[in-house]
């Protein structure tokens, strides 16, 4: 099956693993009045399920990408989940700087692509 490949299924575990993380890292911030250490412990939860969707992505990928290829797509995907969280969790706007940003970014990710 073509989602397992190896192409294909580290980028999906990336995905995955990649909306744990965000929330781990900024789902708090709807909920400032909680304690700051019952926010890192349940963080510290969330990212623990995640590392075990990126080591195996990671793993599994390498046979396919290089470090710094796997590293760039965790990188776009990072940003990719984290401006729809921003928008739709969050209710944070996105301007017209973010996109540049952003755009400025993927077209440095473009370039660890072209061999």
């Amino acid at each position: 099956m073509w989602l397992m490949s190896p192409k294909v299924l580290p980028v999906l575990l990336l995905l995955a693993s990649n909306v744990f993380m965000t929330f781990a890292w900024y789902g708090h911030l709807k909920y400032k009045s909680a304690p700051l250490y019952a926010v890192v412990m349940f963080s510290w939860m969330i990212a623990f399920a995640e590392y075990w969707l990126a080591v195996p992505a990671n793993r599994i990928g390498h046979a396919v990408y290089s470090a710094a290829e796997l590293k760039t797509i965790q990188e776009v995907i990072t940003l990719s989940v984290f401006v729809v969280f921003s928008v739709f969790y969050l209710k944070e706007g996105v301007t017209w700087n973010h996109v540049a940003g952003f755009a400025l970014i993927a077209g440095g990710a473009a370039l660890i692509f072209r061999a």
